[in-house]
């Protein structure tokens, strides 16, 4: 599957898959786009990664491992 930063649940559900032990409150943005860019599956621009987009993705992976 290829992911990229549109494709924001995708990633986070990857992320949630790659990091289940991740404590959400504490990680960090730096870590996420790390994360993001080691992902399996990853083919976007690594600089295109903004605040933005990375604060969506881990608000997506929090709604999902609540609703989980």
């Amino acid at each position: 599957m290829s992911l990229n930063w549109e494709s924001t649940y995708a990633v986070a559900i990857a992320l949630r898959a790659t990091h289940p032990d991740a404590d959400l409150e504490q990680v960090t943005l730096q870590q996420v786009l790390e994360w993001i860019l080691a992902l399996p599956g990853f083919e976007d621009e690594p600089a295109l990664g903004n605040d933005e987009i990375l604060q969506s993705i881990i608000q997506e992976w929090y709604e999902v491992t609540i609703n989980a």
